[in-house]
């Protein structure tokens, strides 16, 4: 009897194990509780929001999350190896996406710019320079595959640069130098990871920064000579530049925005001011708390233990794609990880270090925090996307 009770428990336990063995072959756990992390907190920032903010629609961002949420779900399910036999059609697909706001019938104007579409009939806007962020990830991880994880001659280097080219020319013709910045970052992570040598990119760093340069000084004297808009940069763009270099060379127009945020981020003090009691944004003190400075809205509410819990989310998050990529058989599966990982190491950092100084203001949305749909449904995509990595990190493409 005792011994047929040991089999049984032991045919139990067995069966437990292998059960949570198949679980975590599908899903990543620290992908997916990073995950849940983000959309609570950022859930609990914008009710709180929504009580003195009239520009925060709680049930808009609840019903972001639901599509997004649905989309990811999907998403998971999909193989999505064969993405990296179709590099042609990802980079047409790319520019098509890109240029959808100016198609008649498509194209809706918001906050002076013509980067949104709107869906006739639902009437639900979208801004599709997100989803072609995502589409250029696939993109230079198809054509970085090609390579087999060596990129042997100055040529070859060239025209990978070349080709990551397209998509930031494209943005930058738009008129959004912040996505464009983006794409670029999260594109040369992928170009590095293929095997590109370090004289290379060192060299192609000096060579931008010297180009950027000439760039701005070319486009200020085209300024005074023909108006700002003959101009590539224009003047609220230079502003922000200039006020990163002092933020309080204006503090009227221009550096407003940057010393308010600074205070909110102060006046937050370790654990906050508390759910709706955030007096600069309340008071209108800080423009678009709830996009661009959300992450002075959050300190303000949460204090420095909330700015570290939001750390410590977005830390476990970029750490478990990394461990994915590293685990995964497929070159085209890790370097799109490598990808998405850029993706958002570089809006989090752009976001939260113009929030305190440390970089230029730009409209970089912080992931899965600031309000807007286009965004969370993107980001909560990539998660499904990273999510399908995992589940056939073990196939070889």
């Amino acid at each position: 009897m005792a011994t047929a009770s040991a089999k049984s428990l032991q045919k139990v336990n067995k069966q437990i194990s292998t059960a949570k063995g198949g679980f975590r072959s599908q899903v990543h756990l620290g992908v997916f509780i990073a995950w849940i992390g983000l959309l609570a907190f950022g859930t609990l920032v914008m009710w709180s929001a929504s009580f003195t903010n009239p520009n925060v629609s709680f049930s808009r961002h609840l019903l972001g999350i639901g599509i997004g949420v649905v989309l990811a779900v999907v998403v998971w399910n999909i193989d999505l190896s064969n993405l990296a036999n179709i590099s042609t059609i990802l980079l047409v697909a790319d520019i098509i996406i890109i240029f959808l706001p100016y198609v008649p019938g498509l194209s809706h104007n918001a906050m002076g710019m013509t980067g949104w579409i709107r869906f006739p009939i639902i009437g639900l806007t979208f801004q599709p320079v997100e989803l072609a962020k995502v589409v250029t990830v696939f993109f230079m991880a198809a054509i970085g595959a090609q390579y087999h994880g060596k990129i042997d001659t100055v040529r070859e280097y060239l025209k990978f640069c070349g080709m990551l080219a397209i998509p930031f020319v494209c943005i930058i013709i738009q008129g959004d130098l912040g996505s464009s910045l983006v794409v670029f970052f999260s594109g040369a992570i992928t170009i590095m990871m293929s095997g590109a040598k370090k004289e290379w990119v060192l060299s192609t760093i000096a060579i931008i920064i010297g180009l950027v340069s000439i760039i701005l000084a070319t486009d200020s004297i085209i300024d005074g000579v023909v108006g700002d808009s003959n101009s590539l940069i224009k003047q609220y763009q230079m502003n922000r530049l200039l006020v990163f270099l002092d933020p309080e060379a204006d503090t009227s127009r221009a550096g407003y925005n940057l010393l308010q945020s600074m205070i909110a981020v102060g006046s937050g003090g370790f654990f906050g001011k508390g759910i709706g009691n955030a007096t600069q944004s309340s008071y209108g003190f800080l423009p678009e708390s709830h996009t661009d400075f959300v992450f002075a809205l959050l300190c303000e509410t949460f204090g420095f233990v909330g700015a570290l819990v939001l750390l410590a989310l977005f830390a476990l998050l970029l750490f478990s794609v990394i461990r994915i990529a590293i685990k995964c058989d497929s070159l085209f599966y890790r370097l799109a990880c490598v990808g998405f990982v850029g993706l958002w190491m570089f809006q989090i950092f752009e976001n939260i270090g113009m929030c305190i100084g440390l970089m230029p203001i730009t409209g970089i949305p912080l992931p899965f925090i600031s309000f807007g749909s286009s965004s969370m449904i993107v980001q909560c995509m990539i998660i499904g996307i990273v999510q399908s990595i995992w589940r056939r990190r073990q196939a070889s493409i």
